[in-house]
């Protein structure tokens, strides 16, 4: 009788707690199941009375061009893998549950779409986004029909070819999300987290809140930041928040933090909380890893006060024969090797990346460069995004860095990759573009360094010369690296590509001690009867060095940061 009085006691304090823990009134699904694709153009399919019955049943993340046939006469070229590109076209037909989703804020979040996407829900344009690598966001509540049938379109269109260097792929390939929030909520990517002053003993994290508070007192808003270990223990919070001009911001200080590292990468959990009048509204997950890290002229990179030589990789986003749409399970094998290997950063060539890479980054220990962009206003293929630079460039790139800021592991933003503009010309862009993108990345975070990745690194180089950038980013040109405190003197150096070695496994060619450069320049076509070089690591392109002679000079010197 007593066993059975104590276990029905317990089961009473649970039924007792369990009722007074808050059900999160912020609804977030995967949106990728269910959609109807059809490969080509055809009309009027954004209508919602469109007969799709013809169109193929598809699970997203989806990359058509994977899925083609290689073609010696692809206008996409070598660059895209000889597949072909074309336009596509997406249809999904959904019924949201009247009582769930009455009174609430409904967003469709796209994680990637390659490109030139156009959305359309019940027949209503939404918009377009040009670029294929950002991430995007729109609303769609009051176009949308409760407990009756609603039909989402995306047209999407990658005809316009050469438009990249690599493969692209091409398609909705990365995750779709359907949110449904109170009115009062944090906005998209609203929340900020920095930890500005961290020592052994006590970190000091604050968090800046982006609110949507429609037609609401900002007096009767509040906000509590909950800071939860792995263990899922409660190490800090704040529930008392100022508000100035609706902007909202909060202190925590944590005692003896377990930092984040790239041999340790501890997160910690911060909830944090969005009340009106004293009722939850809203309720946003975080990981924060708690870090800090130095770039310096003499010593190079620092992380938690100590020496750490980067040693990367610059990364495209795909899957190499998986094509370009986003598999976590993929990304993650990938880092495995890398990790395996000794690496221990992740350059993104050369646009945002999926936000799973930078999650599994967080969770796994890379640092990485976050880098926006392959080109700006001027073009390096055809139908690139140097077409939209102008329009564009600006939303873009905050968006990147709204999405990316809260992650531990980036520690550098890229804003260009050998950029044509690094060359002087009359209107001296590089530098005129160079302070334009720098002052968007600063006005949203100042806690990490800026850096282009420059092919010509001389004292006339228009973007170094634009005195813009945090550190002086140099792509190969190995003996530039050995001068450059004496060409850029308190000036900061990465090498943000390097090596470009070339080997065949399993294949080796004497002699061994020899290192041959093919092709003998860039532009002059490489051809052997095989069609192989040798594995013994003394091999590279003529722009490039072995992985032995970068090898050497990087860990040698230490204001080489990596």
């Amino acid at each position: 009788m007593k066993r059975f009085v104590s276990f029905f006691s317990a089961a009473l304090i649970l039924t007792l707690l369990s009722c007074n823990v808050v059900k999160n009134p912020r609804l977030t699904d995967n949106f990728n199941d269910g959609w109807k694709f059809h490969l080509g153009d055809t009309i009027d399919p954004q209508s919602p009375e469109f007969n799709d019955q013809s169109w193929r049943m598809l699970t997203l993340p989806h990359d058509w061009s994977i899925e083609g046939s290689f073609d010696k006469n692809s206008k996409a070229g070598y660059g895209g893998g000889y597949l072909n590109g074309g336009i596509g076209w997406y249809r999904k037909t959904f019924i949201l549950d009247k009582n769930i989703y009455q009174d609430k804020d409904i967003f469709i979040d796209f994680d990637g779409v390659y490109c030139n996407s156009e959305v359309w829900i019940n027949g209503h344009y939404l918009g377009k986004r040009p670029n294929g690598y950002i991430s995007f966001q729109y609303e769609l509540t009051k176009y949308l029909k409760l407990g009756k049938r609603n039909v989402i379109a995306v047209r999407v269109d990658n005809s316009h070819q050469p438009n990249s260097r690599w493969y692209s792929g091409s398609g909705i390939y990365r995750n779709v999300w359907l949110n449904a929030v109170s009115p009062v909520h944090f906005k998209q990517w609203g929340i900020g987290i920095t930890t500005p002053k961290v020592t052994p003993q006590k970190a000091t994290i604050k968090t800046q809140f982006q609110i949507s508070l429609p037609g609401t007192d900002s007096s009767a808003v509040t906000i509590e930041a909950k800071l939860y270990d792995t263990e899922g223990k409660l190490v800090a919070q704040n529930g008392k928040v100022v508000s100035k001009d609706k902007k909202y911001n909060t202190t925590l200080e944590l005692i003896a933090p377990h930092l984040w590292s790239t041999e340790d990468p501890y997160l910690y959990k911060l909830v944090s909380q969005l009340y009106v009048n004293k009722k939850l509204t809203d309720q946003v997950t975080t990981q924060v890893g708690v870090r800090y890290f130095n770039f310096d002229a003499d010593n190079g990179f620092s992380l938690n006060g100590k020496p750490l030589k980067i040693v990367g990789v610059c990364n495209h986003h795909d899957l190499g024969c998986l094509g370009t749409a986003v598999n976590k399970r993929a990304i993650e094998r990938q880092l495995e090797i890398l990790k395996a290997m000794g690496c221990n950063g992740i350059r993104t060539s050369h646009n945002p990346p999926a936000p799973e890479l930078l999650d599994l980054c967080d969770k796994m220990g890379f640092v990485v460069m976050d880098e926006a962009f392959d080109m700006w206003e001027k073009s390096k293929t055809t139908f690139d995004y140097s077409h939209e630079f102008k329009k564009w460039h600006t939303r873009d790139l905050q968006d990147q860095v709204l999405r990316d800021r809260n992650h531990p592991s980036v520690v550098l933003w890229s804003v260009g990759n050998e950029i044509p503009e690094q060359w002087r010309d009359s209107l001296n862009a590089g530098a005129r573009i160079m302070k334009n993108l720098c002052s968007i990345v600063r006005s949203i975070d100042t806690t990490r360094p800026i850096v282009t990745a420059n092919n010509e690194p001389n004292p006339k180089n228009a973007i170094i010369n634009s005195g813009e950038t945090d550190l002086i980013g140099i792509n190969y040109h190995i003996e530039n690296w050995l001068k450059f405190k004496q060409d850029y003197p308190g000036k900061k150096l990465i090498v943000t590509e390097s090596t470009s070695a070339l080997q065949t496994r399993g294949w080796y060619q004497m002699p061994s001690d020899t290192i041959s450069r093919v092709p003998k320049r860039w532009d002059i076509p490489y051809s052997t009867p095989h069609h192989f070089c040798s594995a013994y690591d003394n091999c590279s392109a003529p722009w490039g060095s072995t992985h032995e002679e970068t090898w050497k000079i990087i860990k040698a010197h230490s204001y080489l940061s990596g």
